[in-house]
C-alpha cells in the first residue's frame, strides 16, 4: 500500500502516521490509541518529572506492546535576567489591575526540563522503540546513550540547514516542521522566525538535502495532506493539531472551544506564553501585545507572570491570557477517538495515493 516503506520498517509501524508529542496536551492514553491503530504514538517528557514519565510508560506498556515515541527538549535554559522580567511585569500590570490580580502573585513557569543525565538514565531503563528530540539534538554523550538503548532517535528541523545538521549529527529521520504547524518552532540554528518555510516547500527540499527518511509535519489533517506530503518526498507525516479534537486530548474545555472556532486564519506565531516562537490561536494577549514582543522573557520563563492572570480568567471562561497551541490546518480537525482518527487519516491518504496513480 505504502511505496516509501522507510519511516514504517525503521520505526516497527504499519501506518505513516506519527502523532505529534504536545506537552501539556496529550498524555499515554492518546499514545497507546495512535500505536494501537498502527501509527506511532508519543508521550511529550518536557513538562513532567521522571516520577511521572515513569507512571506514564508504565501505564503505556500494560496497553500496548506497539512503539511508542518518547520526546524530549533540548534548549539550553537562558540565565535570569531581571531587568527583562521586571519590563514583562510592567508590561502586564495594566492585566493585573484589570484583573484584580497581585502583581506578586507571579507563580513559576511551567516546568519544560532539557534532556539531560537524569531523563537519559529513565530512557536507558525504560528502553522505548523512539525517542524523539525539539529544538536540536542532545549532548553526544548523551545521544549515544540513548543509541546504545536501541532507541531510533527522530528530531525536528525547520530548515534544510537544521535537516542537513540533524543527519550529520546522528538523526535516523528527521521531521520537516513547515511554518504551519502548531506549538513551538523546533528551530535550533534558524533565528528569523519571519523566514521559516512552509511544510510543502519545506519537504521537497529536506528530502532532496538528506539520506535518512523525512517526515512531514505542519498543516497536515486529512488524507489529503498526507498524500500531497509522501508525493513530494516524505516517507510519513507527524500530525498534532487533528488530534486535539480527540477525547483522549488534555487540553482545557476553553482550549477545545477556540479549537471549534477555528478557521484558516485563526492561528499566529507567538512568543508570549514561554519565551520562543510557537503558533497558536489568536486571543486578547496576541492581539494587544504581540504576537511576537521583544519585552516577553526568554524560554521558557515568559509564563511565570502570566500564571496568575490565566488562572483568573479561566476561573472566569475567558482564555485570553491562555495558550491556545494549534495549527494552521485547525479548520479541518473532527472530533473522533484517536484510534479512529488514525485509522481514518491512513485509509484516506492511501485511497487518493491509489487514484493518484490510476488504480
Amino acid at each position: 500500500m505504502w511505496a516509501d516503506r522507510r519511516v514504517l520498517d525503521l520505526l516497527g509501524i504499519e501506518l505513516p502516521i506519527l502523532q505529534a508529542p504536545m506537552a501539556g496536551a496529550n498524555g499515554a492514553a492518546m499514545a497507546i490509541a495512535v500505536s494501537q491503530a498502527g501509527g506511532l504514538g508519543a508521550l511529550p517528557c518536557a513538562m513532567l518529572d521522571g516520577e511521572r514519565i515513569r507512571a506514564e510508560m508504565g501505564t503505556i506498556r500494560q496497553q500496548t506492546a506497539k512503539p511508542v515515541n518518547m520526546n524530549f527538549f533540548c534548549h539550553t535554559p537562558a540565565p535570569p535576567d531581571a531587568a527583562r522580567t521586571a519590563a514583562w511585569q510592567a508590561a502586564l500590570a495594566p492585566y493585573y489591575g484589570e484583573l484584580g490580580v497581585d502583581p506578586g502573585a507571579a507563580a513559576p513557569a511551567p516546568a519544560r526540563a532539557p534532556f539531560d543525565d537524569v531523563l537519559c538514565a529513565i530512557v536507558e531503563d525504560v528502553r522505548p522503540a523512539v525517542v524523539s528530540f525539539h529544538f536540536g539534538l542532545p549532548a553526544p554523550d548523551l545521544l549515544g546513550r540513548v543509541k546504545r538503548a536501541g532507541c531510533t532517535v527522530l528530531a525536528s528541523a525547520t530548515t534544510v540547514a537544521e535537516a542537513r545538521w540533524l543527519e550529520d549529527h546522528g538523526c535516523d529521520a528527521v521531521i520537516a516542521q513547515g511554518a504551519e504547524a502548531g506549538g513551538h518552532r523546533a528551530m535550533f540554528l534558524a533565528t528569523d522566525v519571519t523566514a521559516q518555510p512552509g511544510t510543502f516547500a519545506l519537504v521537497p527540499q529536506v528530502a532532496d538535502a538528506v539520506r535518512v527518511p523525512v517526515i512531514a509535519a505542519g498543516g497536515i489533517a486529512d488524507g489529503r495532506g498526507i498524500a500531497a506530503a509522501l508525493a513530494l518526498g516524505a516517507a510519513a507525516v507527524q500530525v498534532g493539531t487533528a488530534y486535539l479534537f480527540t477525547p483522549e486530548a488534555t487540553v482545557s474545555a476553553l482550549h477545545r472551544r477556540a479549537l471549534a472556532d477555528a478557521r484558516d486564519d485563526a492561528t499566529a506565531m507567538t512568543n508570549l506564553f514561554s519565551g520562543r516562537p510557537a503558533r497558536g490561536i489568536v486571543n486578547r494577549l496576541m492581539r494587544e501585545l504581540g504576537p511576537m514582543a521583544d519585552v516577553a522573557p526568554a524560554f521558557p520563563t515568559a509564563g511565570a507572570a502570566l500564571a496568575p492572570l490565566k488562572a483568573k480568567a479561566e476561573a472566569a471562561g475567558d482564555s485570553g491570557f491562555s495558550s491556545l497551541w494549534a495549527g494552521q490546518a485547525a479548520g479541518l480537525g473532527r472530533m473522533t477517538g484517536a484510534a479512529e482518527l488514525t485509522r481514518q487519516l491512513a485509509a484516506d491518504a492511501a485511497a487518493r495515493l491509489k487514484a493518484l496513480a490510476g488504480g
